[in-house]
């Protein structure tokens, strides 16, 4: 068997200076680094902070100068709006300096924040790549999201310009960007110059003559723009996470350790090579879409596709396998949810025999923990490894994962693999003392973080000391709970407030979730701790059937926990499970298990800004009343 994991993930702890530098030697620097790690400042590290470079030059022109311009970068596949696009590297480079020029135009200078709040069409990557192009900082908000948390987010970064679109589709409706985007301006304390509106075809917004652009009115007088000189420790973006509580969390991304970690993954962890096709179906709102749907696919050098549609609805649940087929994609990445709902639309995969996927060779999944159910669903499937993997808006690459580059490993159903190079990880309980294997407790990383990592947070450097660093001073808290067992292999159970307490049993969520995802008539689940006067606290668990099943729900109920007693054991204490229709989500595929436990016990909560459809939550609310666990 190959050692070759061993050696370059011992060389990544031991010797990591060496093990980035050369990474870093795989870039493009205008002025290479010689000073790798600075460590002067803990928790702040500093790597290749004497490096000047560019994250537009590294993702276009450095192809199209090495003779590749002719090789599709971007395909956009809308099956919401039945259109198609491609793009060669040299198309994209031309309309990426074009409108870097636009936003020089609109006075937009290195450094300047650029909101991004658009669909998932190819302008949003060219605003991306433009602002990177120039050195503005881009803080791509998920289109479409509420007005008041686009305010914060205007108001935290002091946004210069934003750049929207008339429009956002999602199946049966048209969800209008520009009276969002107005209200939120309006609750900003904050204004930003000038709105930049790409107006789709089908559909035109009114626009403000004194505040308002049109994106082809801004190309009028607009020239070409170079490439600015960036130094590695500039920031090429800020990426919101929301919190539980208070404002949501700018996460920084700084230029240098982005573009040499990210591309070293492509490699290394995903067995790209150049001449692939590859396919997030992510959101560019969120960090799988920023480091997988942008940024990776490009500095590699290889095909990403843009996908502005859903696993199923748009038309059904074969489109996944459709642009798979038609795109001859190798690897696809997304998240299990994706999965779930294709399995449950989908159960025997009937869709799936119309399309010819011999180009196929891999899954991954990431997002939330994949269930060895689906996983097992989706390797009969497609016969192809279905390979869970963990990592966090934070971290924006993976922190655990099967090194298909380096090294494959067998499957563990519900395991996230191997520490990926770069990432110390252990297992602490809550004094922080490190624990032997198969123990759960918190999972920590020891410092410094790899490259591409967050440095800090924007403009809030003792909130990301506060937050992240000081539980376990000299690792990164990741705030999820799991253990790591004897092979090395790491289990991700659930996020550490989903943690249970049985009568003094600590249990994960996602140990009971896993074992009802099991039943043969359970498309998705999701189990959370209620409070109980007796036990501290109780799990309920709540079903989402597949679709066309008869069994009979209180018969599908009891055996669900017959299942957890024989499997997890009446330690458990699992005795009540639901039926509901759907399961409330971000609108990255998260269930929104936190809430749904506020609701149980009858607490005050707040509409989670990323949700998916708000109207779920009155629906599980009376699910439970129905059900007798939530007393009014």
């Amino acid at each position: 068997m190959s050692n070759n994991y061993k050696k370059i993930y011992d060389q990544s702890i031991q010797k990591k200076e060496d093990f980035w530098k050369k990474a870093a030697d795989d870039i493009f620097w205008y002025q290479k680094p010689t000073k790798i790690l600075n460590s002067k400042n803990p928790p702040f590290y500093k790597w290749f902070e004497d490096g000047v470079t560019n994250t537009c030059y590294n993702a276009l022109d450095i192809h199209v100068e090495n003779g590749r311009g002719d090789k599709t970068a971007l395909i956009w596949d809308s099956p919401i709006t039945n259109s198609k696009e491609k793009f060669t590297y040299s198309q994209l480079k031309e309309k990426v300096a074009l409108f870097a020029g636009a936003l020089k135009n609109q006075n937009v200078k290195k450094g300047d924040r650029v909101i991004i709040y658009m669909p998932m069409i190819p302008e949003a990557v060219i605003a991306m790549l433009a602002c990177a192009r120039i050195g503005a900082i881009h803080s791509v908000v998920f289109g479409g999201f509420a007005s008041n948390e686009l305010a914060n987010r205007i108001d935290d970064s002091k946004a210069k310009i934003i750049i929207s679109a008339s429009c956002g589709y999602e199946p049966g409706r048209t969800i209008e960007y520009k009276p969002l985007l107005n209200k939120a301006i309006e609750l900003a304390k904050h204004k930003p110059d000038r709105c930049i509106i790409f107006q789709r075809k089908n559909f035109k917004a009114q626009l403000d003559a004194q505040k308002d652009i049109a994106w082809d009115e801004a190309l009028k007088n607009a020239k070409p723009a170079e490439c600015e000189k960036m130094k590695a420790n500039e920031y090429a973006y800020i990426l919101y996470t929301s919190g539980t509580t208070g404002l949501p969390k700018g996460i920084v991304r700084d230029i240098g350790g982005h573009i040499v970690a990210i591309k070293w993954t492509m490699k290394n962890v995903y067995n790209i090579q150049p001449n692939d096709v590859w396919w997030s179906a992510s959101d560019i709102g969120w960090i799988v879409g920023h480091s997988y749907i942008v940024y990776g696919p490009l500095f590699y050098g290889c095909t990403t596709i843009m996908f502005e549609g859903k696993p199923v609805g748009t038309p059904d649940a074969g489109v996944f396998w459709r642009v798979v087929s038609e795109h001859k994609v190798k690897s696809l990445f997304t998240a299990p949810t994706a999965i779930r709902a294709i399995k449950k639309e989908d159960p025997n995969g009937e869709f799936f025999k119309k399309y010819d996927l011999s180009n196929f060779k891999c899954l991954f999944l990431a997002g939330e923990r994949a269930d060895p159910d689906t996983i097992k669903w989706a390797e009969e499937l497609l016969k192809v490894p279905v390979l869970d993997h963990w990592w966090q808006t934070e971290t924006s690459w993976a922190i655990s994962g099967n090194c298909t580059g380096i090294e494959s490993f067998p499957v563990k159903y519900g395991s996230a693999f191997k520490p990926v190079p770069g990432y110390d990880l252990k297992i602490l309980n809550s004094e922080g003392k490190e624990l032997a294997p198969g123990k759960m407790g918190d999972i920590v990383v020891k410092l410094p973080l790899p490259p591409g990592t967050f440095p800090t947070l924007w403009n809030a450097d003792e909130r990301y000391k506060s937050n992240y660093m000081s539980n376990y001073p000299g690792y990164y808290q990741t705030y999820d709970a799991g253990h790591i067992d004897e092979d090395g292999y790491v289990w991700i159970m659930s996020r550490t407030d989903d943690i249970i307490n049985v009568a003094g049993h600590r249990l994960s969520t996602g140990s009971i979730e896993e074992v009802l995802a099991e039943h043969k008539d359970v498309a998705e689940c999701a189990v959370i701790g209620i409070a109980d006067k007796l036990k501290g606290q109780i799990p309920i668990g709540l079903l989402a059937l597949k679709a066309g099943v008869t069994t009979d729900k209180n018969q599908i109920i009891s055996e669900c926990v017959k299942m957890v007693r024989d499997k997890v054991g009446p330690v458990a204490a699992f005795k009540t499970a639901i039926v509901v229709t759907r399961l409330p989500k971000t609108r990255s595929g998260k269930v929104l298990r936190g809430t749904v436990r506020k609701i149980a016990d009858n607490e005050t909560y707040k509409m989670p800004a990323t949700i998916d459809d708000p109207t779920i939550l009155d629906e599980i609310k009376k699910d439970l009343i129905d059900n007798n666990i939530l007393k009014l």
